[in-house]
């Protein structure tokens, strides 16, 4: 099959591009070590995974609209001390720490830089469309280098309509001058951001980082009206554009 001529891709930003499972885990430990009552009551890899099945949840719940940021950024370490039974740390000064932390943290997925350069020289137009928040995600591009490489960036935070909706998408294309037909999502998400750019009608990139083989992804991709690829790196997306 010959390939499919694009003009606009969209990318996904945090384990996309920017490592987010290395990053938050370090950015998190910073914070983490400048409160005593943390060190004393439980060590830092409980901390880290008790924080991060709260945090999952209530992305999850944010996604659907159904909890505000402040909310989000609050609850997801007032969950995380109740468990552990700590006390005597404000949770709104652990989220700024962790916050301010988050954007230093500069490891990328392997190969992004290599793609961009690549995509860039063929003269791609390239667009970002992430659910951070804004303040951490501009610094986050600005501080790896990627800001350069891309025209536009979509924050959910800004648009108000986080991926998998629409409206985002919509938003994004329609401001990009970007044909629906010629755009391309690329997302590690499989419902955020593959079924998030599929529902609206563009085609897919799947980062497949870890290899995995669901019936029900595969169906869908054989079924989809839209074209949806699936690569295990970042190198492989050069045989589809």
């Amino acid at each position: 099959m010959s390939k499919k001529r694009y003009t606009h891709i969209f990318f996904d930003l945090d384990n996309t591009l920017w490592d987010f499972h290395t990053n938050s885990f370090h950015a998190l430990h910073a914070a983490f070590q400048k409160f005593p009552n943390l060190n004393e009551s439980t060590g830092f890899t409980t901390f880290f995974n008790t924080y991060s099945k709260y945090n999952h949840e209530l992305w999850n719940t944010y996604r659907n609209k159904k909890v505000a940021k402040k909310e989000l950024v609050l609850q997801r370490f007032q969950k995380t001390f109740h468990e552990l039974n700590v006390s005597g740390v404000d949770a709104g000064e652990m989220n700024s720490l962790y916050l301010s932390e988050m954007p230093k943290q500069k490891k990328l997925i392997e190969g992004a830089v290599e793609l961009l350069e690549y995509l860039m020289v063929k003269g791609y137009s390239l667009l970002i469309i992430t659910n951070g928040f804004r303040e951490v995600q501009f610094k986050k591009l600005e501080i790896t280098g990627l800001a350069k490489y891309f025209n536009k960036v979509f924050i959910s935070e800004d648009i108000q309509s986080p991926k998998p909706h629409r409206q985002i998408f919509e938003y994004a294309v329609k401001s990009s001058n970007a044909p629906k037909n010629k755009s391309l999502m690329v997302g590690d998400d499989w419902e955020v951001d593959i079924r998030g750019a599929t529902n609206f009608g563009i085609d897919a990139v799947f980062y497949n980082a870890d290899k995995q083989n669901d019936e029900q992804k595969i169906k869908f991709i054989k079924q989809n009206r839209s074209l949806v690829y699936s690569v295990n790196s970042l190198k492989d997306l050069r045989s589809i554009i």
